[in-house]
């Protein structure tokens, strides 16, 4: 005998609050199984799966309107959506690991007041690597530019910077899954925007006046040019390159110009 659930216990039971469940039901994105007579709504165990794949969904960012999509769509399996889901909480997991790990770093480096030096810009590389990286950004935005955004990074904590750089491989992370998409969609387009500030954050001018879009587009023709780096967990992706270069291109079009 199957299990009904008032929408009180279905509440209880997903930390959903009743009123969300009543708003499902309007729009059609979850209906009870049935309505008693007094019109009370009873849900059992398909209902309560398909209220899991809503709030995995919702974790992720998807609107309401595509969930429906999504779910309704006659080829979905609810097996492969579940395995796509663990494999993107998994790698939430590792990025969550590591950002409270720069966390504590950062609350360490702070109260220990520790400042950068030089050669800490460029940890992890070789002194070949990070002459090489060095002098194409040099030839790429000029040695002004260059050492302006050295001198401002000199000010950070090591950690603070480790912070930064963390945030930037989320981020090319996370648009990295959406290379599918279209560049210039709401959806990718808000990522942009969190890379943008971050890079401004990176060359030292998150206050500066210039929105320095001609740079940031350049930043995406680089991405374009030289596959190292919009590398994911140390694997090149052409395709990922021209999706990116188009969608930041894209974004200072609209935006910084």
């Amino acid at each position: 005998m199957e299990i009904n659930y008032s929408v009180k216990q279905l509440a209880t039971l997903s930390g959903v609050s009743i009123r969300t469940l009543h708003l499902y039901d309007e729009i059609g994105l979850l209906k009870p199984h049935i309505r008693t007579d007094a019109r009370y709504r009873q849900y059992r165990a398909p209902e309560l799966l398909r209220l899991q794949q809503i709030l995995f969904y919702r974790e992720l960012g998807f609107p309401l309107k595509e969930i429906a999509l999504i779910l309704d769509e006659p080829g979905f399996d609810l097996v492969e959506a579940l395995k796509s889901h663990k494999q993107e909480l998994r790698m939430r997991q590792q990025r969550i690991r590591v950002l409270l790990q720069t966390v504590d770093n950062t609350l360490r480096t702070l109260q220990n007041k520790t400042m950068l030096n030089l050669d800490e810009l460029y940890d992890g590389l070789s002194p070949e690597q990070s002459a090489a990286y060095r002098k194409e950004a040099v030839a790429a935005y000029g040695s002004e530019v260059v050492e302006k955004a050295e001198q401002h990074l000199k000010k950070l904590s090591k950690s603070a910077l480790q912070l930064l750089v963390a945030k930037q491989k989320d981020l090319a992370r996370q648009l990295a899954m959406l290379k599918t998409e279209d560049p210039t969609s709401a959806q990718v387009q808000q990522l942009v925007q969190a890379h943008y500030e971050n890079t401004r954050q990176l060359w030292g001018t998150a206050d500066a006046a210039d929105k320095q879009a001609d740079a940031y587009t350049g930043l995406g023709q680089l991405y374009l040019a030289d596959e190292r780096f919009t590398q994911v967990d140390g694997k090149s992706d052409p395709e990922f390159q021209e999706f990116i270069s188009i969608a930041m291109a894209h974004y200072a079009e609209q935006h910084l110009r």
